[in-house]
């Protein structure tokens, strides 16, 4: 039973949107951020990568970074770049890319359902990286980023959905990444009052991206609990800002590996190891990519390689057994290369697929790296399975694209 409900979006004046829109915080580093901003006063960077506004090098978890998160935050509201809405809203968010469109429903999710895991998680989540982002809610009193959920096909919502676009979006622009943003306000009552009971019937939600921010909303919230006595649970700290898609509308794109040497192995060596466990096939010069689950694609020494687990390497019972990234992870590089943890081993980095095979063979061609990895994408299937079973994906699983823009609507906990 999803607990959702509408509330009164914080969002710029359709014709300043393009300039406050920003990417994510978390998918850019501060130099990035301080260049894409500079010149514009608008930017949300200057909220949500608030070093910006200080000398380079500034370390972000400065307390006085936070307070300028504030600052930068309360003076968008009085310039008007940030404006409320007077009514309480969900609102349909869909985002293009290579000419596929997707649609999802922004809406207030409720903290106790992540508590009581009604909000299904597949990462695990780092301490110190939940601390930084609830400070950040702590000291705006808001949801200033969304995050990115996932939910089983419903016919009616779709519907809904379908409805809604058929009119004209508030906003509708290209990003300098060139994928499109459109976003439209619903504002009648009977059709927010369906949304809110039609999520009802659903009986979990899933975190695709952003398992850190919605950590920290809901933590953020479940203390306000805490500490408010007269607290009844329809306060507005009880909700977070999310962005809440069909789970056929999703597309996970390929989350590869790259590694620095061999574990002392000659190249040789490597690919012999290699054949006790895989069909190996050299594939040529030309980029090679895998096909199907449980084919990997290889690139070592100016060759494509596919290789294909034997007959009972893996267990494909096991939800988590039979992800490629666990058979790749435990065949391959703990088992040959010497890698035991995927996050702290400084001899591998993980590649996004949106950066394409190319990356891959430039980083080995450099001399960076010495062999790299490219995965079949996982499927959403396998996630919410996994989700639903109550087991947690290995590291650097998923990778969705595109990201969802910053800035399009806010969501504030004391109104």
């Amino acid at each position: 039973m999803a607990k959702v409900k509408p509330f009164k979006g914080l969002r710029p004046p359709r014709e300043m949107v393009t300039e406050v829109a920003s990417r994510p915080y978390d998918v850019l580093n501060s130099d990035e951020a301080r260049a894409e901003s500079e010149g514009n006063e608008k930017s949300l960077y200057h909220i949500i990568k608030p070093e910006i506004d200080f000398e380079p090098g500034t370390d972000e978890h400065d307390p006085k970074v936070y307070g300028k998160a504030l600052a930068n935050f309360e003076a968008f509201q009085r310039n008007g770049w940030l404006v409320q809405d007077n009514e309480e809203h969900y609102y349909i968010y869909a985002q293009t890319m290579n000419g596929r469109t997707q649609y999802g429903f922004v809406i207030a999710a409720n903290v106790d359902d992540y508590m009581q895991n009604r909000i299904k998680k597949h990462e695990l989540t780092r301490r110190d990286k939940e601390e930084d982002r609830m400070k950040h809610v702590r000291v705006n009193n808001a949801n200033i980023e969304p995050v990115f959920f996932a939910f089983p096909d419903n016919a009616e919502l779709e519907a809904i959905i379908k409805s809604v676009v058929s009119g004209a979006p508030e906003y509708d622009f290209i990003a300098p990444d060139g994928f499109g943003h459109h976003f439209w306000v619903i504002d009648d009552r009977k059709t927010i009052d369906r949304i809110t009971e039609l999520f009802a019937e659903i009986p979990y939600l899933y975190i695709a991206d952003g398992h850190h921010r919605t950590a920290a909303a809901a933590l953020v919230g479940n203390e306000k609990a805490k500490q408010n006595p007269a607290h009844t649970g329809n306060e507005e700290y009880n909700y977070f800002l999310a962005v809440a898609f069909p789970a056929s509308h999703l597309n996970i794109i390929d989350y590869n590996r790259v590694v620095r040497d061999l574990n002392g192995l000659s190249e040789e060596e490597f690919m012999n190891a290699l054949n006790n466990d895989f069909v190996v096939e050299d594939k040529g010069v030309d980029e090679y990519r895998p096909g199907r689950l449980h084919e990997f694609s290889m690139y070592l020494g100016g060759h494509w390689y596919s290789l294909v687990p034997r007959e009972g390497r893996y267990d494909d019972s096991d939800p988590i057994g039979q992800l490629d990234v666990t058979i790749s992870s435990d065949l391959i590089l703990r088992d040959i290369l010497g890698i035991h943890d995927l996050r702290s081993d400084k001899r591998i980095d993980f590649v996004g697929g949106i950066r394409g095979l190319g990356e891959l063979k430039r980083r080995v061609d450099s001399g960076e790296m010495k062999v790299a990895l490219a995965l079949y994408p996982v499927s959403m299937d396998q996630l919410m399975r996994i989700a639903d079973t109550g087991n947690i994906m290995p590291p650097k699983t998923t990778w969705f694209e595109p990201k969802l823009r910053s800035g399009l609507v806010i969501h504030k906990l004391d109104d």
